[in-house]
């Protein structure tokens, strides 16, 4: 049976959109539970207040503070360097074996089990440099584990530019810095937040590298060094769902729908500031 053109693009639209529902509709499910369970705790007392009675009362502040102290140095340590790392690999790194194989090993870091990245964190930062479970070492481990992400994300950002782009700059008598710097940079700069945003994402959520490197079971205080261990909302989120009893469900749903919003504030913000930046665009 012979379909026109009109016939088999409206089928391929239908099975595409069915494709995208079955995608979306295990993620519903799990945020619409999510949501169910957990609002019943949601409560000015649970996001100030420090843990009571083994953490089966009172709030999850510690819990957040830690999470956004893990998270912010991960960053902070991972996205220059990624950055550096990509303009490097993309602007001035030959097409040699050497560089290939570089490449080529920062695709396959970034699918090695965050818990790998935990014993690499325990043994490097906690053991070698003296750091201890520290937030330091966490947040170290952590930007170590999204570095591949940004590598990856930013070097295919800055390869995405035009190379027009590049030899007029060049042409007008601009250097090679300045023309990465003016020409190639602004340009590349709402993909370069899109890797960003997938390691946000990934730090945020991790348990296995800061059970290693940072989390702490029990600590109803907040932070006050970098050398100080801290609650994290994902680690939390599994001791109070396998290691303390008689916690109410909702408490449990509560610290996962705060994790989950938490997750989407941080995401929701990198995607403002990309759109922004891709307004901005001319091409």
């Amino acid at each position: 049976m012979m379909f026109t053109p009109r016939v088999t693009q409206k089928i391929a639209f239908g099975v595409l959109l069915a494709a995208s529902l079955v995608v979306l509709l295990p993620v519903g499910v799990v945020v619409f539970v999510i949501l169910k369970n957990g609002l019943g705790a949601i409560s000015w007392e649970f996001l100030t207040e420090m843990p009571r009675s083994g953490m089966r009362e009172g709030g999850i502040l510690p819990a957040i503070v830690g999470t956004f102290c893990l998270v912010t140095g991960a960053l902070l340590f991972a996205l220059p360097l990624g950055l550096f790392a990509a303009i490097y690999l993309s602007e001035y790194a030959g097409d040699n074996r050497l560089n290939r194989v570089i490449r080529l090993a920062i695709v396959n870091l970034a699918g090695v089990p965050s818990v790998v990245f935990g014993l690499f964190g325990l043994a490097l930062f906690v053991n070698f440099f003296r750091f201890g479970a520290s937030i330091l070492s966490g947040s170290l481990t952590l930007g170590v584990m999204i570095l591949p992400v940004i590598i990856t994300s930013s070097r295919e950002a800055l390869e995405s530019v035009p190379k027009s782009f590049r030899e007029v700059s060049l042409s007008l008598g601009a250097t090679r810095l300045q023309t990465i710097k003016h020409a190639v940079l602004p340009h590349a700069l709402p993909g370069i937040l899109t890797g960003t945003i997938l390691g946000v994402g990934r730090a945020a959520g991790e348990t296995a590298p800061i059970l290693f490197t940072v989390a702490a079971f029990y600590l109803p205080k907040l932070p006050t060094s970098l050398f100080d261990q801290a609650m994290a909302l994902p680690y939390h989120l599994y001791v109070l769902s396998t290691q303390v009893p008689n916690v109410e469900a909702k408490i449990r749903y509560g610290t996962a729908l705060v994790l989950l919003a938490i997750v989407l504030l941080m995401n929701l913000t990198a995607i403002a500031i990309r759109s922004y930046f891709r307004s901005r665009k001319k091409w």
